[in-house]
């Protein structure tokens, strides 16, 4: 007999669990970023194997599976030394599952209910009259399944339904259609991860001549070795006597006495779903995600597009007119003042708040220009660009999810930049302290000036007057209100001459600091609204790649 129905090929059941619970994280970590379709098998062993362990431990189903012919039925009623299930010349004769149970049916109830084994189709093999006879076989529960080449479409769909709820498939084959391509192609490969809970029965084995039996046995195992299932159980059986299924009844009692059918079931599903799954994480090596280069120029990008030159250029000349303002000669203020802000025009004060009005501030709306078609097609290369370097190392469906969730907020894109930036504070809430002293100097000279030519204007009109002239003092040669209004003005000219490249250099450094500020408010959009989605399925494609691997047979 194969090693897996001894009992040195144990599962442990606690080891199962964990298996399970790791094909569970990797669903968690995989919904919503793999296709459904590739998560369908995961999903229904995560949900058979809990419904199979809540039930009876006790109880080992195992399922008679064959084609039409081959003598499944009538071997059922063997095994079972009673007639139950129908055998008739007609094809096909099993149109539904029969099922017999070996010792009491209270604890199989619960799993015929679960495999849908109708209450009429169900029977109890066991009896006072048996005495310890089938105590062997106690806890089996045997059924007789539709022929899976069934004409009849319904019939292949319940062996397909059964074949994945059962805990050991007996597949029973005859002399003359044992390598018929069907059962083989469809059905036998496909169990080659489940060689622990597989065995094959030639039946019918009295209709060959005693010398013919070794080569179709032989013929049959070099078929079962192509297939993937080399080493499994291969027993010949006569379904007219008892002595014909000997080897098969001795190989169920201790299948039954092991009580390790269903967990070997079960390991085989989930080696099957991390063999199917594999393909989707691929190696150890973790996803490198963006590098500095990629995120730098996704944040230059984001700069275009939230207006950041304009924005920048309109804090020097902001800079510029309000130093002129508070700098310059007080006869011409007035006339600058009426000139407007350019940081206003574009509801940008340069505080913090960013509104004139607390209204203004909470919607967060500028009349900074649109981006240009420019603009938008970098940032969308951008951001193209941050998913491709994110996916470089990963496979199957990951790169897909990746760019959709790089792209997943772009729509919300402009409203954040734009709100990155009429919140940031670009420093021009504060005048600088050099400018009260130029201005209060620009007071002083304007003062003297109109001090002179109120002196000047007064002596005129003395004069007119006809009344004593006003004394004059002098300096040197020049009268002093002519000193005082000449020096006044010229003063004044002369300071703003010489701030005037001060302002023009401390313009620049103004849009250099309102620059940075700027960058980092876009570079932290583009995190939240770019760089964050690509992380997260980076983070969900890890979770998936270390689940799958704890999932894995060791």
């Amino acid at each position: 007999m194969r090693e897996a129905f001894r009992g040195d090929q144990r599962v442990d059941p606690d080891v199962l669990l964990a298996r399970l619970d790791a094909v569970r994280r990797f669903l968690a970590a995989a919904d919503g970023h793999l296709p459904d379709a590739r998560l369908v098998p995961a999903h229904t062993v995560v949900e058979r194997a809990g419904a199979r362990l809540a039930l009876s431990r006790d109880h080992t189903v195992v399922a008679l599976a064959g084609a039409t012919g081959s003598g499944k039925s009538s071997l059922f009623n063997t095994l079972a030394r009673l007639e139950l299930s129908p055998v008739g010349v007609r094809r096909p004769t099993t149109g539904v599952a029969h099922a017999c149970v070996w010792g009491p049916p209270e604890g199989a109830a619960g799993l015929l209910d679960w495999v849908g084994v109708l209450p009429r189709h169900r029977f109890v093999r066991e009896s006072a009259l048996d005495g310890d006879d089938e105590a062997a076989l106690r806890g089996l529960v045997l059924l007789d399944l539709p022929d899976f080449d069934s004409v009849q479409w319904s019939h292949r769909l319940e062996v397909d339904r059964l074949l994945g709820l059962v805990d050991l498939v007996v597949w029973v084959v005859d002399p003359q259609k044992y390598a018929d391509r069907v059962i083989h192609d469809s059905y036998l490969r496909e169990f080659h991860r489940h060689r622990d809970v597989t065995l094959v029965v030639l039946n019918q084995a009295d209709r060959l001549p005693p010398a013919e039996l070794p080569k179709v046995l032989a013929d049959l195992r070099r078929l079962l070795d192509a297939d993937g299932l080399d080493g499994v159980p291969l027993i010949a059986t006569t379904a007219t006597e008892p002595a014909g299924i000997a080897d098969l009844r001795a190989t169920l009692e201790r299948t039954v006495a092991e009580r390790q059918a269903a967990l070997r079931r079960l390991a085989g599903d989930v080696d099957t779903v991390v063999a199917d799954l594999g393909e989707l994480v691929g190696t150890d090596r973790p996803a490198a995600g963006p590098d500095a280069a990629t995120t730098d120029a996704l944040t230059r990008a984001l700069a275009g597009a939230a207006g950041v030159p304009a924005v920048t250029e309109a804090v020097r000349q902001a800079y510029r007119h309000r130093a002129a303002a508070s700098t310059g000669w007080p006869l011409v203020r007035g006339w600058r003042r009426l000139r407007p802000d350019p940081l206003r025009r574009l509801h940008l004060p340069g505080t913090a708040g960013g509104g004139t009005d607390p209204a203004e501030s909470l919607v967060a709306a500028t009349s900074v220009p649109d981006p240009t078609a420019a603009q938008r097609s970098a940032l969308g290369l951008a951001i193209r660009s941050v998913a491709e370097h994110a996916t470089a190392d990963l496979p199957g469906a990951w790169p897909t999810a990746v760019t959709d969730a790089a792209r997943s907020r772009l729509g919300d894109l402009p409203d954040a930049l734009d709100r990155a930036v009429a919140g940031t504070d670009l420093g021009l809430d504060r005048r600088p302290l050099w400018w009260r002293f130029v201005g209060a100097g620009q007071w002083l000279v304007t003062l003297a000036a109109v001090v002179g030519l109120g002196w000047l204007v007064l002596g005129y009109v003395v004069r007119a007057l006809g009344l004593p002239a006003l004394e004059n003092p002098t300096v040197g040669v020049v009268p002093l209100p002519t000193v005082l209004l000449l020096g006044g003005l010229l003063a004044g000219l002369l300071l703003a001459a010489l701030t005037r490249p001060l302002v023009r250099w401390a313009a620049v450094r103004a849009r250099r600091r309102a620059e940075q500020r700027l960058v980092t408010a876009v570079a932290a959009v583009g995190d939240e609204y770019v760089l964050a989605p690509v992380r997260g399925v980076l983070a969900h494609y890890a979770e998936a790649r270390d689940a799958l691997r704890d999932a894995s047979r060791r």
